[in-house]
């Protein structure tokens, strides 16, 4: 299983061991959530030299899905799987076995997620799909360096939303995930058209990272009402925005800025260096234009793909079949969507 392989105990070259560390999406935790809640295998590619340290390292899902088929995927849900080689014979090595493994298990295909690749960039047996790029925040010690950085219009949100009553407060039970879920569950389904992850997922989230701080989950309250949450999720000195949800009845409060803000606060007071704010879609210049204001730094975020493009994460959000997709889920009552995209969200990997 993946967890014999941990970023704090294996013998990792030094060199490759400061990178895992940083990576959330190599945390043995995180691998065993997904394998036990959507019943994936987890495969982790390693490459050693003649110490037997990990020089190379790519963990793998293997997939088989009635409705989507056989494929490799690095990783599930997981925006950013960076491909760990401390050389490029390491690198090579890694892909020349996921290529093996595709093959032998007659994958409909393989799809890799590790952001600007040079290696994989010069074979001319994968094919590069440019959808989407993701916006890292440089932070600093003092939040009020972060704060004279950000545009003005962003300033002035989070300044509404204080002087509007929106509080935001830090989870501090189990209980308390459902607050977020219920909110998850409708923007997943009303406002993005899209099936929402089952509840249990972020249960599953808090019970494996609450304990140690690696997970955070903020709510923003007005007159007593949860109406907004973020989650965060944290490896090394990275903090990511996992997840966000709202209650679009009280965005003209805007508590998603205040959330955003608070996050950063927070962030910058722990130590961390950076927030990744995400993937987005490279044709949804509004959210491209939000990640903008809070200074942020885009940087691609290409996935790559053998023998060909293909799956969900391949659809451009422009496309019919994606619109066509995102408004029949919009016309679903949420009694339906919910159970069902619990259901068939594993599909979606």
């Amino acid at each position: 299983m993946i967890a014999q392989i941990s970023p704090q105990d294996a013998a990792w070259s030094p060199q490759l061991a400061g990178q895992a560390q940083s990576c959330f999406s190599y945390h043995p935790a995180w691998h065993a959530l997904i394998a036990r809640l959507y019943g994936y295998k987890v495969i982790p590619l390693t490459t050693t030299n003649a110490e037997g340290q990990i020089t190379g390292f790519l963990p793998l899902c293997a997939l088989s899905s009635p409705l989507t088929g056989k494929r490799l995927v690095s990783l599930p849900f997981s925006d950013h799987c960076p491909l760990l080689a401390e050389d490029e014979q390491s690198a090579s090595d890694l892909i020349e076995q996921a290529v093996h493994l595709a093959l032998v298990r007659k994958a409909r295909y393989l799809e890799l997620r590790p952001g600007m690749s040079e290696t994989i960039e010069q074979r001319p047996d994968f094919v590069k799909g440019d959808l989407y790029v993701r916006w890292l925040l440089s932070l600093e010690a003092d939040p009020a360096l972060v704060w004279s950085k950000l545009r003005k219009p962003v300033q002035h949100q989070v300044k509404k939303a204080r002087k509007m009553g929106v509080q935001v407060r830090m989870a501090t039970s189990r209980e308390e995930i459902e607050h977020y879920y219920q909110l998850h569950l409708l923007t997943r389904s009303k406002k993005q058209g899209m099936p929402a992850q089952p509840r249990g997922f972020f249960y599953g989230l808090w019970d494996a990272f609450a304990a140690n701080d690696a997970m955070q989950v903020l709510l923003a309250e007005h007159e007593g009402k949860v109406i907004a949450g973020m989650v965060l999720l944290a490896a090394g000195d990275t903090i990511r925005y996992a997840y966000g949800a709202s209650d679009e009845r009280y965005l003209q409060l805007a508590p998603n800025n205040l959330l955003m803000w608070t996050a950063i606060e927070w962030a910058c007071t722990h130590g961390y260096r950076i927030l990744d704010m995400g993937r987005t879609a490279r044709d949804n210049e509004g959210l491209m234009e939000y990640k903008r204001r809070w200074g942020t730094e885009m940087e691609p975020l290409p996935y790559y793909y053998y023998p060909h493009i293909d799956g969900l994460a391949a659809t451009p959000e422009h496309s019919r079949k994606f619109q066509l997709l995102t408004t029949c889920w919009r016309r679903l009552p949420l009694q339906i969507s919910g159970p069902l995209g619990g259901m068939l969200y594993k599909h979606l990997g």
